[in-house]
């Protein structure tokens, strides 16, 4: 079935798949400061569908379905250099690209670490929420215009591809005192977010470091270092 069609099917076409509007990636910083609660909420209505008659975690696959039992096999099948397709033998990029082992396994052992808290929150996620990627029209409501990428896991993913996208956007800090005002309880707030970014940042290191982007590897990685000492500073 067509990603599109399936998609469409399981929010009960309370998504809409062909948005108009004026790219997000447009807006000034203090255009997002007075809309990112449309974003927000476009984020938890996408987490607030019914997803009991799907199981697993991960990207859905070819057939629309999420191959993973667990998050942490999601996790450890992500970052397989045994698996088939780009990613085949990708440790070779190891000494050769940016890309540098050290950093590599002290941000993956992070992911590692924080990933029994992700275990068993499983959402519809867009899992490619890049401003590029997002439409917002002229009433100000936000769309995700790209569903290649979506799958089953903890929501706090699409937040923290915000985040990593423009980290200057504050949005780990602008969720909490959303969650806050909203009442929303977002368990394990902190090891949750930081899970889903470095998952999503060394990933997508490692692609910027295969296509030799360094510019995008560097800014990747200053966000990545400073992302803890940000979430430590929630009270």
């Amino acid at each position: 079935m067509n990603r599109d069609i399936f998609i469409k099917n399981i929010t009960k076409d309370r998504i809409e798949m062909s948005p108009k509007g004026r790219n997000a990636n447009e807006l000034s910083v203090e255009e997002f400061e007075k809309s990112y609660e449309n974003f927000f909420d476009m984020i938890f209505e996408i987490a607030s569908t019914d997803i009991s008659g799907l199981t697993g975690y991960g990207e859905f696959d070819e057939n629309n379905t999420a191959p993973y039992a667990t998050f942490r096999e999601f996790v450890l099948e992500t970052f397989d250099e045994e698996q088939e397709g780009y990613w085949h033998n990708w440790t070779q990029m190891f000494g050769t690209t940016f890309l540098k082992k050290d950093y590599f396994e002290k941000i993956y052992a992070k992911v590692l670490q924080y990933a029994d808290f992700c275990e068993g929150q499983r959402y519809l996620v867009n899992n490619n929420t890049f401003f590029r990627n997002m439409l917002v029209d002229d009433a100000g409501k936000t769309y995700c215009a790209d569903w290649g990428r979506a799958g089953i896991m903890d929501f706090l993913m699409d937040f923290a591809i915000l985040d990593l996208n423009k980290p200057y956007l504050l949005v780990p800090e602008k969720l909490y005192e959303y969650a806050g005002k909203k009442n929303i309880e977002i368990k394990n707030f902190k090891e949750r977010f930081l899970c889903m970014a470095y998952f999503k940042g060394i990933h997508t290191l490692m692609w910027h470091a295969s296509i030799d982007d360094l510019e995008s590897c560097e800014s990747i990685t200053v966000s990545l270092n400073a992302l803890e000492e940000r979430m430590n500073k929630l009270s």
